[in-house]
């Protein structure tokens, strides 16, 4: 087959995950997850249920958006983000571009500049044990997302004078951070996002020659999730594959 239905991934080549935010509270007196932003994909919220808030910070300066159910919102990348748990109970469906990207490092967490310039202190930084107990896992999260939103305060402090050379620095430097991964990244989005368009392409040249083209492999297929997991907002529950 060549297709569409050969094509291995979710429509589009998106990534979907269900995010129930932490709802751990902070130095500021808020609730919520790890600033962090995205090199090269966008995303998207679909909020289920509870009541929130994600701060951004983009081109446009910083920026507060309501969230509560029904409330669709995305971003694209570069722009940094913040989710809060306003009731406890914000739980979300979140739709990535390139599935795959943010699992191979095109989230780049807020951690103060100095931890940005280092690559090697910001993968220690950034990395969530392999093992361990609930606790030790939630401390260890925990831990990082007060890391990141250190940095974030300095950035949002920094962006309301000067908000060019904010975004100009933590840029840089999580351009630095991602460049050794272009190659693997490059791989992913031509065997997913590109593959399935590639194949619509070629399946809009044959229906406009008068053959059915893809619709002959027609299949209905199904997702597995996996198990949740600590995320960088909150606990994650991912689904990928085919089953």
């Amino acid at each position: 087959m060549s297709g569409i239905a050969a094509v291995p991934g979710l429509p589009g080549g998106v990534g979907v995950s269900r995010l129930r935010v932490y709802d751990w509270p902070t130095a500021d007196g808020l609730s919520g997850g790890s600033p962090h932003l995205h090199a090269a994909s966008s995303e998207a919220y679909i909020v289920l249920a509870g009541r929130g808030r994600v701060q951004t910070l983009s081109a446009h300066g910083l920026a507060t958006t309501e969230l509560e159910p029904g409330t669709v919102a995305w971003f694209t990348p570069g722009t940094v983000h913040r989710l809060i748990n306003d009731d406890g109970g914000l739980d979300i469906l979140t739709v990535m571009s390139n599935a795959g990207l943010p699992e191979a490092g095109d989230a780049v967490l807020t951690f103060p500049p100095e931890i940005l310039a280092d690559p090697q202190s910001y993968r220690r930084h950034a990395a969530l044990p392999a093992s361990g107990t609930e606790e030790e896992l939630a401390d260890a999260a925990r831990r990082r997302r007060d890391l990141a939103l250190d940095g974030f305060a300095r950035l949002c402090a920094r962006a309301e004078t000067d908000l060019d050379g904010a975004l100009r620095g933590l840029y840089e430097a999580a351009t630095t951070l991602v460049a050794g991964r272009i190659p693997d990244w490059r791989a992913i989005v031509e065997a997913g996002p590109s593959a399935q368009v590639s194949a619509t392409l070629r399946q809009l040249e044959l229906l406009e020659s008068g053959s059915a083209g893809n619709m002959r492999e027609s299949r209905i297929s199904t997702a597995a999730d996996s198990a949740e997991r600590f995320g960088m907002c909150g606990r994650l529950t991912v689904w990928s594959g085919e089953s």
